[in-house]
């Protein structure tokens, strides 16, 4: 009987527990093999060194079968392990239709965490069909495959959960369009950088405190971008040009950056930033960082001097979600299969023009508005939301480039 045609056969649930070690799947099988059976199904989980390997197979002759489980127990013993086998019919039911990953981020993740995202997720009917560990640090991240329930009400379910118990959960739809998402681009200042970097320039004209008050004003949404630009740019009026090599120096990347941006190139992604900032240090960034694309405001500086003001088109938040568009079609990647990251007000427009919008430390009404949020300092962890794990990420990088 073919594997294929085994909805009303009767089937055997061979379950094996037991210290893991090398070989137990190929004994386990080599075992069954004398009884012509078929597999249906195979399921393997290791935790802390302790396996439980579970098989589902067609159910032997009946003249065979009694002989079938004595062979199992006898093999089960002579390997220190523990066998179960249970009779039923059929294959593991279909999973629901609506299909999610759920990325949950804990620093630490409690059990009570746990149990509060299960158990959201029953409520919205959804059925956890497995539970995988992407990394265990910087963050614990789980990644739980969820059916049963749409994507959206999912997400709605689960996002204020997540703010009140203090974690942060991502939830994608499945299917291969998540592996396909092949451009990320994103914010560069508290996003990219910890810096503001008009508050940098700001520091060598001695007018950082007027600047930073305008710049928190636009972020939270109170200010029109484009006027609060201007303003902030006229208070640098007179700084020799000197400063821009000063400021490009004070840049701090944001921990994970690096490890962020090298990962997605050696998995064939491209990666850009958009920035409302300035070109005078985004050029530098795609330089230094390897990126593929970057776009921001330019400085005009004449005579070795800043004017005050700045040149060409103005990218605020409408400009970003544009910029976006404009580097999928080049890199030629669909709207659908990018990502987006950011942490302000100006973000928004960007992040819901993308397949996937990330907040990043953002805040609240762009977590509100984001598909994801991510509220540890490590930018690295939104691999994470890719369903790209920590052992895959430092299989692909030197021990010296990593930075936790």
């Amino acid at each position: 009987m073919s594997a294929s045609h085994t909805s009303d056969v009767p089937t055997l649930l061979v379950k094996i527990f037991g210290k893991d070690r090398p070989g137990i799947t190929a004994g386990l099988f080599d075992t069954l093999a004398a009884y012509s059976v078929d597999v249906v199904d195979i399921e393997q989980v290791v935790s802390r060194g302790r396996l439980v390997l579970c098989a589902l197979v067609t159910e032997p002759t009946v003249a065979s079968q009694g002989e079938l489980r004595a062979t199992v127990h006898s093999w089960a013993e002579s390997q220190k392990l523990q066998a179960e086998i249970i009779s039923g019919t059929g294959d593991n039911r279909p999973r629901g239709s609506g299909r999610s990953h759920v990325t949950v981020l804990g620093n630490p993740l409690t059990a009570e965490q746990t149990a509060a995202i299960a158990a959201r997720i029953a409520e919205t009917g959804g059925n956890i069909d497995r539970v995988f560990r992407l990394a265990k640090y910087p963050v614990t991240a789980v990644e739980f495959a969820v059916s049963g329930c749409e994507t959206e009400p999912l997400r709605t379910a689960l996002a204020p959960e997540a703010h009140t118990i203090g974690v942060d959960v991502a939830v994608v739809s499945a299917g291969l369009h998540r592996r396909a998402q092949r451009l990320v681009v994103m914010d560069v200042d508290s996003t990219l950088i910890q810096d503001e970097v008009i508050e940098l320039f700001a520091a060598h004209a001695g007018c950082e405190d007027k600047v930073a008050e305008v710049t928190e004003a636009a972020m939270r949404g109170e200010l029109d971008f484009e006027q609060s630009l201007h303003a902030r740019v006229e208070l640098l009026a007179g700084l020799d040009a000197s400063v821009v090599d000063k400021v490009r120096a004070e840049v701090r990347l944001t921990p994970g950056a690096r490890t962020l941006i090298r990962t997605l190139k050696r998995l064939g992604y491209q990666v850009g930033v958009v920035s409302g900032g300035f070109t005078q240090v985004t050029d530098d960034l795609k330089e230094r960082l390897g990126l593929d694309f970057a776009s921001a405001n330019t400085l005009e500086i004449v005579d070795g001097k800043l004017t005050g003001r700045v040149t060409g088109e103005i990218v605020d938040r409408a400009g970003k979600a544009r910029l976006l568009r404009r580097f999928a079609t080049e890199a030629g990647v669909p709207l659908a299969q990018t990502v987006a990251i950011g942490d302000g007000a100006n973000d928004l427009d960007m992040l819901n023009a993308a397949g996937l919008g990330v907040a990043f430390n953002a805040k609240p009404v762009v977590r509100r508005a984001a598909d994801a949020a991510v509220n540890v300092p490590f930018l690295d962890t939104v691999l994470y939301l890719l369903g790209i794990t920590r052992e895959e990420v430092e299989a692909a990088d030197g021990p010296e480039e990593q930075l936790h």
